[in-house]
């Protein structure tokens, strides 16, 4: 159907509207994208445009992350991993005996020493399955790692670590 000139179509408008659509698409599509957990960042912004990750620029090149996560809320190509500071006691426990050893403010950690709860810090990592899918300058953690240089994921209500086999990526030690 052709308008009649003067009556709402002109020629010369068409390539303006089309490039503010154009240009509106690509700026929607890039508000929708940020990087993924784990990636290098210098800002917050550089995580997501949308203030839904944190850069923790005290990691090698800063780390996209989420923080405050629990076992089930990370992005896909991520696990919620716990990291305890500060002084404690450090009494020896098992996860069996967590409730003799440590006292009620406090868990048993992976290491096999009671921290208490409220040093806990949780940040998502990406998982992996090797040092091959981390960046240049960390190391995938795997219990014996996460042991001997910290973090230990925060798992789902009654699963253990040896029912699962989660990795994630962390800074290597220097």
């Amino acid at each position: 159907m052709v308008a009649a000139e003067g009556v709402g179509y002109h020629p010369r408008r068409m390539p303006h509207v089309m490039r503010k659509s154009l240009i509106t698409l690509v700026l929607a599509l890039a508000a929708g994208c940020g990087q993924e957990i784990g990636d290098s960042c210098v800002i917050s912004s550089d995580c997501s445009p949308n203030g839904d990750r944190f850069c923790d620029s005290l990691l090698k090149d800063g780390y996209c992350t989420v923080l405050g996560c629990d076992y089930n809320t990370c992005p896909e190509e991520a696990v919620c991993i716990r990291f305890f500071s500060g002084g404690f006691t450090n009494k020896p426990c098992t996860q069996e005996t967590v409730a003799q050893d440590c006292s009620l403010d406090e868990l048993c950690a992976l290491d096999g020493l009671c921290v208490t709860r409220k040093s806990e810090q949780r940040n998502c990592m990406r998982e992996c399955e090797s040092n091959d899918d981390c960046r240049d300058g960390y190391e995938c953690r795997d219990e014996a790692l996460m042991i001997e240089h910290g973090g230990e994921p925060v798992l789902g209500p009654g699963v253990s670590l040896d029912q699962t086999n989660v990795k994630f990526c962390a800074p290597a030690p220097v």
